[in-house]
């Protein structure tokens, strides 16, 4: 009776007699990252884990359209693999977007190039410079493969590496000299995923010798439907070479806004710095384009070296 017990409870009890199709459904409503630690539990998930069933609920549902828009075809065998693909940035429209999805929900993530925004002076050789990206063709070492080896009757798991490059947009903006900064790009809200609030982030860098980008502060803003949030931001700590009047003329309210905000440059991993403009809940996508904007045009000082490559559209964890 007990070894009959033990036999039941290794090979699944009774999750074994439900079809594989059953078990993927169940899986499907939990996430990407559960369903693949489920696989570790029980032989009995082993398979529904890993079948295109499960994987397929995971996917956009409009994943096959992304995949129609991509600059490079996307190749895989499995949706599961499709997947893992996909959780690394591929171009889209002709380069001048990237999609990814997040890794634990599947969540759909976008980058808007510098080329798709509008930058006021943008094009004027005397203020903005159009530039190749310095990482335009990145190779990463980010996925582990699980490998089992049977040797010398014993079984041994193994970590594989697997290489994966990372494609960029080919052209950044760097500031070379404004006084007026103003930058603005946008988003279809059908694109994104449903009933996720989202965060809009500017991925940039700051070139040597960057200047003017720390007080006045710019004014980031955030617009879907009637909903609008505005915010402070600083692209850099505060210039040392500020004068201290005009410091202290600075508005008392703007001033508070910022020493309060949450927003921080953050240091990605590839590289980038990123800092948050707002967020956003979008519902069903039918509230049309979320218009984002950063500017800084009262101050009137003259600003360098910013480096934009974009605005990043991602779900809010």
């Amino acid at each position: 009776m007990g070894k009959e017990k033990r036999r039941e409870t290794e090979g699944g009890g009774e999750l074994t007699r439900l079809p594989e199709d059953c078990v993927a459904l169940v899986l499907s409503h939990t996430s990407p990252r559960d369903s693949c630690r489920s696989a570790l539990v029980s032989s009995a998930f082993l398979s529904a884990a890993n079948s295109d069933a499960l994987w397929e609920r995971f996917l956009p549902l409009d994943y096959a359209a992304i995949l129609s828009r991509a600059v490079r075809p996307v190749e895989y065998s499995s949706k599961k693999e499709l997947y893992i693909r996909l959780c690394d940035s591929i171009l889209l429209d002709d380069g001048k977007v990237s999609f990814r999805l997040e890794k634990s929900t599947g969540g759909k993530c976008y980058m808007v190039s510098a080329e798709s925004m509008t930058i006021i002076w943008g094009y004027e050789s005397r203020y903005w410079r159009w530039v190749p990206h310095p990482d335009s063709r990145v190779l990463a070492l980010d996925n582990c493969l699980l490998v089992l080896i049977w040797r010398d009757h014993r079984s041994f798991f193994i970590g594989i590496r697997l290489l994966h490059y990372h494609y960029r947009f080919a052209k950044v903006a760097e500031l070379l000299s404004v006084c007026w900064l103003h930058i603005r790009g946008s988003m279809n809200c059908r694109s994104l995923s449903r009933r996720t609030r989202y965060v809009v982030c500017i991925v940039f860098k700051l070139a040597p010798g960057s200047h003017g980008l720390g007080d006045p502060p710019q004014k980031a803003s955030v617009k879907l439907g009637s909903y609008a949030s505005e915010s402070f931001i600083r692209l850099q700590p505060d210039d040392d070479d500020d004068d201290e009047e005009e410091s202290e003329e600075e508005d008392e309210e703007e001033k508070a806004a910022v020493e309060g905000e949450e927003a921080k440059r953050l240091l990605r991993e590839d590289g980038w710095m990123e800092m948050e403009l707002g967020d956003f809940y979008n519902e069903e996508g039918d509230d049309g384009n979320v218009e984002v904007n950063l500017r800084e045009t009262e101050g009137l000082n003259w600003k360098r070296g910013l480096i934009v490559q974009g605005l990043e559209f991602r779900p809010k964890i």
